[in-house]
């Protein structure tokens, strides 16, 4: 009489190749990697495109929309830590004129080097910004009213400087700046207005010399 083994035949192990159940969960970690690889290319794209946002396509520096984050986050340091820091609005004098008589082209490649040379003039901690058209606003650190006029001053005389060929013409603009400093409270808002009025007050007085 056969003896029966009482050895039962070995079960097929689950995790060996040719189980049908191992395809769908390889293909699952596959894809979930796949999908993270996914989320965090788009999340770098929108990053960047953030980012470009908040810059000025012509000049390379912040826009407006940028600035004002900017200013918010000065204003809320101060509020915290004090400190001094003041906002210069810079308005182009006579590049209108340019403008319309040299075309856009030539005015866009004055306010390029405008922005080059202010650039240059800047510390790292300050922020430099097209508010709009030929508007320009920088945010000093560390520097009371009478420093931050005189910064005003000085970037004055430096765009006055700045001139660009076109043809056997040399175009060159002028400069008024206003100053205002980052108040305690105020908002991004408030204190651009401030800056911009100190910058018409500026612009009426150098009219009259």
């Amino acid at each position: 009489m056969a003896v029966k083994s009482r050895v039962a035949a070995k079960e097929p192990d689950a995790l060996t190749i040719g189980n049908p159940a191992v395809a769908p969960a390889a293909l699952l970690l596959a894809e979930i990697e796949r999908l993270k690889g996914e989320v965090a290319g788009a999340r770098r794209t929108i990053s960047e495109l953030e980012a470009l946002a908040d810059v000025d396509p012509l000049l390379d520096i912040l826009n407006r929309r940028g600035f004002e984050r900017e200013l918010k986050r000065a204003l809320a340091y101060l509020q915290r830590y004090q400190g001094e820091a003041a906002l210069l609005y810079i308005d182009l004098d006579g590049f209108k004129a340019v403008n319309d008589q040299y075309g856009h082209a030539a005015g866009d490649a004055l306010l390029q080097a405008v922005a080059r040379a202010l650039t240059g003039h800047v510390r790292a901690s300050d922020v430099l910004a097209r508010l709009g058209g030929d508007e320009f606003g920088l945010l000093v650190w560390n520097l009371d009213q009478e420093q931050a006029a005189g910064k005003a001053r000085a970037l004055e005389t430096l765009i006055a400087a700045v001139a660009v060929a076109h043809g056997e013409a040399r175009l060159a603009v002028g400069a008024s700046a206003g100053v205002a400093p980052l108040l305690i409270g105020a908002t991004p808002a408030q204190t651009i207005d401030a800056a911009d009025k100190a910058m018409y007050a500026r612009k009426k007085e150098r009219r009259r010399d």
